[in-house]
Parts: C-alpha cells; sequence; structure tokens
C-alpha cells in the first residue's frame, strides 16, 4: 500500500502546478491520471499577465516566453482589449497552446521530484480524519489503494474526484455548440478575423506559421455530446456561416464543447480539495479557464503545505475555498456576458456597436483588461491601504546582496516581510515580531529603486512595510511615515503561517511511517 503527502488527480496544467508548488515546501505528491500519456490536445490557447507573474514569483517564466509569441490585445466577447496599459511587467497575452504549457509543467515538476502516474484512474475515496484513502484503477482492471493526507481533484469538468466526494456542481445547460479545429488553410484570411453570420460566428487566429486555430460558434444548437467531433462538421459549419472554410485541410485536433456553466458547491470538504475545471466549467471567452486553474494552484498550494507540514492548523484550507470560490465566480459571471454579446442577430449587433464604443475609453478598457487578465483581484484582507489583499507590484529593490525584483524573492514560495525604509528601528521590530515565525518568513530588509504603481484610485501612501504571501498577495502593510501595527502583524502571521514557535494542525505523520487511524485499518 503507497503512502504520501497529497494525491492530486489530474496530470494538466492546473495539477502539474499545484504539484510544483507542494514540492517547494517539501510536500510528498503523487499525481494520478487516467489517460495513458499526454494527448497533445490543446484547448487553452494562451497565458494571461497575471499567471506570467506567478510563473515569474517562482522563477520558471523564461522558457513559457521563448516558446510563446506575445500579443497587445486581449478579448472580450470579440472586442479587442488594450493590454499595454496594464501595470505589470508583462502588459499582453502570451500565445502558447496548453500542449506546450503542459510540457514546461511537467518538466519542472519533474526536475521537482513529482511522480506522475499515467494509465491511473481514481476509482474510489474514503475519509476521515486521519486521511484519504483513495483507490487506483489501472488499465487490466486490477485496483491498488493509496493513502494520502489530502486528495485533490484536478480532474476536469467531468471530474471523477468531485462525484465520488459528492460535491454539487449547480450551474446553467448549454445553450449552443462550438467547435475548435487546429488546421491548415489555403486561403487564410489577413490576420486575426471574426466573421459573424446570422446563427453563430467563426474566428480564426494564427499560431505558428502554416496553421491556424478555427472557432466555430453555432448558437441555439445544442449538440449531442456524445457526438465524434469530425473536420467535415467544422468545415461545413464554417461555410455555412462564414461563406467560406478559407481553404482548410490537414486538421491537427478538433473538438466540440458547449457553454454549460457551473460552479462546485464547495471548493474542500474534508480532505478533498478541487481546483481548475474540476471546481468550475465556463465557456472559452477570453481565455481565462487555464489561467483561472493554474492561480488556484498557486494559491492552494503554499496553504496545503503549511497544513500537510504541521505549521498552520487545518481551517487555513477554508480560505482557499472563500477566496477562490469568489474569483471563479466573477469568471463565470464574464464569461456568460461575453456569450450573450456574441450573439449574431440586429439586437445584439446594436448592442455590439455601443459595447465597441465604451470599450474605446480608457477606463473601461482598463477595467476590463484588469478582470481578464486576473491582475485586478483583491482578496479580502482588510480594509485600509488600497494595496491590501491585491498582489504586490514587482518592484526593483536594492538588498545587502545587491539588486533584485521582489518577485525573486518568492522563488521559494515562503512569505516575505519587508521593510522598505532606511530605518533600523523598525527593521528590529518586524524582526523581534516575526521572531516566532523563524524559518517559515523571511525578513528582507530593502531600498526601492523605482515608482511603486498601484492598481487603485487615487495615489495611495507608499508602504514602509509589508507582509507578502506566497502567492504574491499583501497581508498586512504599514505605510511610510506611521508606526507599524505589529500586533496586526502577528495576528497576520498566525494567520497565514500558524502560531509562533509550535505546530499546529492535523495529527503529524511521524518521519518513520504515518500513524495507523481507522481509515488506514479499513483500507
Amino acid at each position: 500500500m503507497t503512502k504520501t503527502d497529497v494525491v492530486i488527480a489530474g496530470a494538466g496544467p492546473t495539477g502539474l502546478m499545484l504539484a510544483c508548488e507542494l514540492r517547494l515546501s517539501g510536500v510528498e505528491v503523487t499525481v494520478l491520471d487516467r489517460l495513458d500519456g499526454r494527448s497533445g490536445e490543446s484547448r487553452a490557447g494562451g497565458i494571461h499577465a497575471r499567471t506570467l507573474e506567478v510563473l515569474d514569483q517562482r522563477g520558471i517564466l523564461e522558457p513559457f516566453l521563448a516558446a510563446g509569441r506575445s500579443t497587445p490585445n486581449g478579448l472580450f466577447a470579440k472586442q479587442l482589449l488594450d493590454l499595454t496599459r496594464l501595470e505589470t511587467r508583462y502588459p499582453f497575452s502570451l500565445m502558447l497552446l496548453q500542449a506546450r504549457t503542459e510540457a514546461l509543467l511537467e518538466q519542472r515538476a519533474a526536475e521537482l521530484g513529482v511522480r506522475v502516474r499515467w494509465s491511473s484512474e481514481v476509482a474510489g475515496l474514503r475519509q476521515d480524519g486521519t486521511g484519504v484513502a483513495i483507490d487506483v484503477r489501472r488499465p487490466d482492471g486490477s485496483v491498488s489503494t493509496m493513502l494520502a493526507q489530502y486528495l485533490v481533484g484536478c480532474d476536469g469538468g467531468r471530474s471523477t474526484v468531485r462525484r465520488l466526494a459528492g460535491i454539487g456542481f449547480p450551474g446553467t445547460p448549454a445553450t449552443l455548440t462550438a467547435m475548435l479545429g487546429d488546421v491548415e488553410l489555403a486561403d487564410p484570411p489577413d490576420g486575426p478575423t471574426v466573421v459573424a453570420g446570422e446563427k453563430g460566428n467563426v474566428s480564426v487566429l494564427g499560431y505558428e506559421p502554416g496553421w491556424y486555430r478555427v472557432f466555430v460558434t453555432d448558437y441555439d444548437v445544442v449538440g449531442d455530446r456524445e457526438e465524434p467531433m469530425t473536420f467535415e462538421r467544422l468545415r461545413d459549419a464554417t461555410m455555412r456561416i462564414a461563406g467560406t472554410d478559407f481553404g482548410m485541410h490537414s486538421p491537427h485536433w478538433l473538438s466540440s464543447f458547449g457553454d454549460s456553466t457551473r460552479q462546485a458547491e464547495q471548493f474542500r470538504l474534508g480532505r478533498v480539495l478541487l481546483a481548475g475545471d474540476a471546481a468550475h466549467i465556463h465557456f472559452p471567452a477570453g481565455g481565462q479557464g487555464m489561467n483561472l486553474g493554474i492561480q488556484d494552484a498557486v494559491n492552494l498550494g503554499w496553504k496545503l503545505a503549511a497544513v500537510v507540514n504541521g505549521h498552520a492548523p487545518d481551517d487555513l484550507l477554508d480560505t482557499y475555498h472563500s477566496e477562490r470560490s469568489a474569483v471563479a465566480a466573477r469568471v463565470l459571471h464574464n464569461t456568460r456576458a461575453q456569450t450573450a454579446l456574441a450573439r449574431p442577430g440586429a439586437h445584439a449587433d446594436a448592442l455590439r456597436d455601443v459595447f465597441a464604443d465604451l470599450v474605446a475609453v480608457g477606463e473601461v478598457n482598463q477595467m476590463l483588461a484588469g478582470m481578464i487578465s486576473a491582475l485586478d483581484i483583491r482578496y479580502p484582507l482588510g480594509d485600509g491601504h488600497p494595496l491590501l489583499g491585491r498582489r504586490f507590484p514587482d518592484l526593483d529593490l536594492t538588498t545587502a546582496d545587491g539588486d533584485v525584483r521582489l518577485f525573486s524573492l518568492l522563488r521559494a514560495a515562503r512569505p516575505v516581510l519587508l521593510s522598505l525604509n532606511d530605518d533600523a528601528r523598525l527593521l528590529a521590530d518586524l524582526t523581534a515580531a516575526s521572531a516566532g515565525w523563524h524559518g517559515r518568513v523571511d525578513v528582507v530588509d530593502a531600498r526601492c529603486r523605482g515608482r511603486l504603481a498601484v492598481a487603485a484610485d487615487g495615489q495611495p501612501p507608499s508602504p514602509g512595510a509589508v507582509l507578502i504571501r506566497p502567492d504574491g498577495h499583501t497581508a498586512w502593510l504599514a505605510s511610510t511615515g506611521e508606526a507599524p501595527d505589529l500586533t496586526a502583524l502577528r495576528s497576520a502571521l498566525t494567520t497565514w503561517l500558524g502560531p509562533a514557535d509550535e505546530p499546529a494542525g492535523p495529527d503529524a505523520w511521524p518521519e518513520g511511517g504515518r500513524e495507523r487511524g481507522e481509515l488506514i485499518e479499513q483500507a
């Protein structure tokens, strides 16, 4: 019987990113996937700015930038958004197919010692206060049992983990049929193109030289989910709506789906958690789905590691649901809006004309670009300074070790307590206040070498000291010129790192092997 700290079901981008996050904190991870290997399929076609930032925070961004192609525009219901004004080092979208993203994340996971078991399907689970027993079925029908402290379902919209855990998945059914094909075109359009017809629309986007992604939306037609997707279906639908098939041939990959929109009632039930499409599904408007899942993983990983390692209490995991379910709900809301806005017909045409004028207004463009890119997320971590709850900007800093970027301080997925004033007393106070968490938070004395840009109304006071969570969000802050509230700092440290000096959380499993509990006896 195999034992591990965490089992992740699903070796897609969400599962792989979560595995990498856990391994950075020394957590033992096994990833299971029912497939026999990489499919090469690429539902997602790009990476947004906030996901680029979290990859940068872990020091793994460069291979992604080298493999992809940047574009200064995003989309909201077929309307172009200008991303170049976003307050980030990456004011663009990176055109990079999901298959390549998965390959790069899998390479990183392997470097960190993550075990991926292909042809391994979750067939059953049982949980109690000591852990989770997971039944794993192999292609020959044999079933073995794994024991873990926690199980995370990253196994897609039809999640087996979600179903076995009994977590509801309410939402709205499909109202349309979408078809996607990566094909070659003999007569390609000149640049990204959207053609609107009476019953739907066709978009064409170029990727690598010689082939294109054709996306067809057929409104008010809900197809049979079991009907196989064929090249003929894609070509016929494109011809019917656009009046041409652009000379398409040599399909690389084909898929069909609807706009069913659902969200799990709970992202956590006991020792079972959900992330990515297992927790939420929506129409791929704005290209947010894979990015949402990767950011789920970055929010969950350090919290789950703190609990598994015995530093933080189990209820820290409840903040994963409270923070990420609200973010997912907003994505579901905006994708429903985009689907409605993109409908064919005279009334929708008039609405789009008005909307196009609105998007041309700088403030509206900024708001939508911030939402689609996820740069505007603010978790409810307190009132006061507008940076609280937001991701902290990637400042250029000078430290005793030389010039660095702030994101480089987050490489190890550990919180950072940053002193930004040339004030020895402040540094001494921060060091003393955080002494009980020695080894769990990095105290850094630095000077800012540039302007602090904050995505908020007005110009806020400059931070003199800040506690930054491992996911890059601001958990506590003292403005320059004011005495830091060290009681509030210790409270924030306790909330996110657990009590000072002594482990807290579930029953520890000692180094020589996990304690045998009722669940293990049953297994």
